[in-house]
């Protein structure tokens, strides 16, 4: 490794980065608009770890990152006989696949492609049904009374919650149509039929999630801050058991990403995408444990395509955004 002096200060010679693992980070697309959260490395880029800046949600370390670029150069020719004047890209794709270290809301939602499901707490004569049957009633959320990580039920109706339970939070079905789900479009309705009309759909996708960890003076308090923040009025809270996935669907998942693999040296490399659709279904790859001969770990499968934006510095139609962020003092 070289150093070169210039003045009083030492440039040493740059390597390439060196990073155990990468980091992913997912924000949401807004389905109606199809604006998706954009990532500005320059402004941005060398933010904490364990605090990424709103509204990116920590989705923990992920193994096997692999990025592919499908993107197809041709040659245009011209004369006779015809000789290569310039090259042109004829197709512009790219793809992404990780597997999840960490099971949760998010990251079953995010890898399952399609409608992710909250088990919804059951009405006592409920038929069995694969993703979950008919709800039990919803409790109203008292909204001038509630935060994002704060649900604030009354005494009466706090009673009926346990620390440990696992809650969503949205609005009643009432015949909407279109994307729903607060926070992050988890689900798109054609029509109130398709869906039985059921009061509870939109808690049944919606990705507005929480556990309790106390309960205080009629509130609930959580875990983490809900990803739609502070309830809007409307709003009731559901209990539910966790969650379930299905194969199948119309409906595609679609989120902003950002990877990031901090290096060794204090460089940083950042992936973003800032749309990307799952292009698989709900799957899980498990490995042996080196500590034991018959216990595996089951990480969560994704594989995403990534889709256009355009870049406004220059018009450009672009799919992903690497930046490299030099560690200190190294040669550029």
């Amino acid at each position: 490794m070289s150093t070169t002096t210039t003045g009083l200060s030492a440039v040493i010679g740059a390597t390439a980065p060196v990073a155990r693992r990468v980091r992913a980070y997912f924000a949401p697309v807004n389905r109606a608009t199809g604006v998706p959260t954009i990532f500005d490395a320059a402004q941005l880029g060398g933010f904490a770890l364990d605090t990424p800046p709103a509204p990116w949600v920590d989705l923990g370390w992920v193994t096997g990152f692999v990025r592919k670029s499908a993107t197809k150069v041709g040659a245009l020719r011209a004369g006779a006989p015809a000789i290569v004047q310039t090259q042109v890209r004829t197709e512009i794709e790219a793809t992404v696949a990780m597997e999840f270290e960490s099971w949760g809301k998010l990251q079953m939602a995010v890898a399952s492609g399609s409608e992710q499901m909250n088990l919804l707490a059951t009405a006592t004569v409920a038929a069995a049904n694969g993703s979950g049957g008919v709800a039990a009633v919803a409790v109203p959320l008292l909204a001038l009374d509630s935060t994002a990580t704060s649900l604030g039920v009354g005494a009466a109706a706090a009673a009926g919650f346990r620390v440990g339970n696992l809650v969503a939070v949205d609005v009643d079905y009432a015949g909407q149509v279109g994307f729903v789900g607060s926070g992050v479009s988890a689900a798109y309705v054609t029509s109130s039929a398709a869906v039985g009309g059921d009061v509870n759909y939109v808690r049944r996708v919606s990705l507005n999630v929480g556990r309790v960890v106390g309960i205080v003076a009629g509130a609930l308090q959580l875990g983490g801050s809900l990803i739609a923040g502070v309830p809007a009025a409307g709003m009731q809270v559901s209990l539910l058991t966790g969650f379930c996935d299905r194969e199948g669907g119309s409906f595609f998942q679609e989120w902003s990403g950002l990877f990031v693999a901090e290096g060794e040296q204090g460089d940083r490399v950042i992936y973003h995408y800032p749309r990307l659709q799952a292009m698989q279904g709900a799957a899980e790859n498990a490995s042996a444990l080196a500590t034991s001969a018959t216990l595996e770990r089951m990480r969560l499968a994704g594989a995403y395509r990534a889709l256009p934006v355009t870049d406004t510095n220059d018009g450009a139609t672009v799919v992903c955004f690497r930046s490299y962020l030099p560690g200190a003092m190294r040669a550029v």
